[in-house]
């Protein structure tokens, strides 16, 4: 985080744990507000690795599982990188800004990320580095986000999830949501005067808000504690356009075509709500009935403002579709499944 960007923060009000915004000094109204209300959040415990040379985009091509060449200035993707086995070890958006790529996951994992990435740049002309600090970043999220951030940034915003907008100085990408949501990049003068024009109609609130509006999108993560737990399908990425089957190689992308074309996925990604109040951690355990062993795996969870958490878990199939789910051992909270915003069986 720019220095002169966490003191603008901290004027506002914003309270730090470990790099992230946690609150400004009010969690109850932030929690209330964040899925009913027009909220803005420091996305900051995002880190961003850039990516730029005249091999940017080969280089990208043949290690992520999405087709890079559809990435340009109006469009923007999820996307993973795997090991030789398909897990994935990273989770990130892929966008562009003038010549350099960036991808933007949580600051946890950008370093093994950029490490790994390293090593098979070869004699490849990329540049990859940490550009955590280049660019100050905001997420915008409400029923009338559209129309706030319209009338904040001076022009249009993007209508399609993934598409992208540059509005002056700023990258205004559409993000899924429960509301119209976006994620917004600029330099740091220009996003202190876009956080003033918001800070007008819409709420700032903590990053646990933005993370619980992406639980409720069913957009998965990968945090350390779930790296290389997962291969694409069980976090329903084929079904975000997380993947493409239509491009060329890349690491563990034969494990994950085999998957797609040949095998039968055993886990899937699904939302659940628990009436416990403390939110488990990333890869804890999830039980089903009657079970000792555990059936599956958090990806994330939060607290809710009604009461309880909400969660993303991959699954066994059978096990979710057989009963009661429990949450950290087999005599657990219970948890059960709910919608999440796409259909499961849409990409069959």
């Amino acid at each position: 985080m720019k220095p002169e960007w966490k003191d603008f923060l901290a004027d506002a009000g914003a309270e730090f744990d470990d790099g992230r915004v946690t609150t400004y000094g009010n969690p109850d109204r932030e929690r209330r507000v964040t899925t009913s209300g027009n909220v803005f959040c420091d996305l900051s415990h995002f880190g961003m690795i850039a990516a730029y040379g005249d091999d940017a985009e080969t280089f990208l091509q043949n290690q992520l599982t999405n087709d890079v060449t559809k990435v340009d200035a109006s469009h923007s993707q999820l996307n993973a990188y795997c090991t030789p086995k398909g897990r994935m070890m990273a989770l990130f958006r892929l966008f562009r800004r003038g010549d350099t790529w960036y991808l933007r996951m949580p600051r946890a994992t950008l370093e093994p990320t950029l490490e790994r990435l390293h090593k098979f740049v070869l004699m490849a002309k990329v540049t990859l580095e940490d550009a955590s600090g280049a660019l100050v970043r905001l997420g915008v999220s409400g029923p009338d986000a559209v129309e706030e951030l319209e009338k904040a940034a001076g022009s249009r915003v993007p209508t399609e999830h993934d598409a992208v907008a540059t509005i002056g100085g700023y990258t205004v990408i559409r993000v899924p949501g429960v509301h119209p949501r976006f994620e917004v990049y600029g330099e740091l003068e220009s996003m202190k005067n876009l956080w003033e024009r918001l800070n007008v109609h819409c709420a700032p609130i903590g990053a646990s808000g933005w993370a619980l509006l992406d639980i409720l999108a069913g957009q998965p993560s990968v945090h350390p504690q779930t790296v290389e737990a997962f291969v694409p399908q069980m976090a329903n990425m084929e079904l975000i356009n997380g993947v493409s089957f239509k491009k060329g190689c890349y690491p563990g992308q034969e494990i994950v075509a085999r998957m797609q074309y040949l095998g039968k996925l055993k886990r899937r990604m699904y939302r659940l709500h628990s009436a416990q109040s403390e939110a488990p951690a990333p890869g804890s355990d999830v039980y089903g009935k009657g079970r000792d062993e555990p059936v599956g795996k958090v990806v994330d969870a939060q607290a809710h403002p009604d009461g309880g958490i909400e969660l993303l878990a991959v699954l066994q199939i059978e096990a979710a579709e057989g009963g009661a789910l429990h949450l950290d051992s087999p005599d657990g909270t219970r948890a059960q499944i709910e919608p999440l915003p796409y259909p499961l069986d849409m990409a069959s």
